[in-house]
C-alpha cells in the first residue's frame, strides 16, 4: 500500500511538471505537499527522494525543490520509476498502447558465453525467446532473452506474451530490480530491416545485459534491437554520497 502511495504522487507530480503547472520550477515545500495530497510527510518524502535520483528534480539547500530544466526538454524513451525493470513498465508509451508478439519460445542448451553470464551449470538449461515490442501496432524493439528454467519453471509462451518481470513479482514474490547494461549502435541488419522497418542507411540502437533479481541472482541475459527513433537514454549521475 505504502508502495503505491509514493508511486501515485511520483505520477502526479509528473504530470504536474509536464502541464507547466510549476510556472517558476520551484515544487511547494514537504509540509504543503503532504496537505495537498493527504499523506504523510515521509511519504512525500520518498517521492521526491526518488525524483532527484531520477534527476526529474534537485534540492538546492536553503531554498528548496526545483524542477530540473534538462527533464523538460529530455526525451527519454525509458523511465524507470516503479519497482522492476521491465520495459512494460519502464517504457515511456506517452498514451500509446503497448503491445508484445512472442516471435519465437524454446528451451535450449546455453552456450558458455551464456553460461557464464547466467552463472549456469553445463547441464542446465534455459527459455530462449524471442519478442516484437510495439506502439499502437508499430513495431519499435526486437528483444531477444534467455532465462534459467530453474528460476521461472512455469514460464509459457503465453506469460512471455505479457510482462515477464510482473509475473515474476506477482507470482513468484521475486523483483528484477537491478541490471548492468551495454548501449551501443550500429547498422541495421536484416532482422532490423524487416521487423522494424529500418531502411538500408538507418541505425539499430543495441542494449544488451545481464538483469538480476532483488537476491542478487542473474536472472536474465537479453539483448535489445530498438528502432533508432526510440533510442533515447537520460543518465543523471549523483557522486555526492560516493
Amino acid at each position: 500500500m505504502a508502495d503505491l502511495v509514493y508511486q501515485k504522487i511520483i505520477t502526479s507530480l509528473k504530470k504536474a511538471i509536464d502541464a507547466g503547472e510549476f510556472s517558476d520550477m520551484r515544487l511547494p515545500d514537504e509540509r504543503s505537499l503532504a496537505e495537498s495530497y493527504k499523506v504523510s510527510r515521509s511519504s512525500i518524502k520518498r517521492a521526491l527522494g526518488l525524483m532527484a535520483d531520477q534527476g526529474i528534480i534537485f534540492k538546492k539547500r536553503g531554498s528548496g525543490t526545483f524542477v530540473n530544466p534538462l527533464y523538460l526538454k529530455q526525451g527519454s524513451s525509458f523511465n524507470y520509476s516503479g519497482k522492476n525493470l521491465g520495459i512494460t513498465d519502464s517504457f515511456n508509451a506517452n498514451g500509446q498502447k503497448p503491445g508484445v508478439k512472442v516471435l519465437q519460445f524454446d528451451v535450449v542448451h546455453p552456450d558458455k558465453d551464456l553460461q557464464d553470464n547466467l552463472f549456469l551449470k553445463p547441464s542446465e538449461f534455459v527459455y530462449a525467446f524471442k519478442r516484437l515490442r510495439s506502439l499502437d501496432d508499430v513495431p519499435f524493439m526486437i528483444e531477444t532473452g534467455y532465462i534459467p528454467i530453474k528460476l521461472a519453471p512455469e514460464l509459457s509462451e503465453q506469460i512471455a506474451s505479457e510482462s515477464i518481470f510482473n509475473y515474476v513479482e506477482s507470482e513468484l514474490g521475486k523483483e528484477v530490480n537491478k541490471t548492468y547494461l551495454n548501449i551501443s549502435a550500429e547498422p541495421s541488419d536484416a532482422e532490423g530491416k524487416e521487423l522494424l522497418n529500418l531502411a538500408d542507411n538507418e541505425p539499430v540502437g543495441l542494449m544488451e545485459g545481464i538483469f538480476f533479481l532483488d537476491d542478487g541472482t542473474p536472472f536474465e541475459f537479453s539483448t535489445m534491437k530498438l528502432h533508432y527513433k526510440y533510442f533515447k537514454y537520460d543518465s543523471f549521475v549523483d557522486l555526492a554520497n560516493k
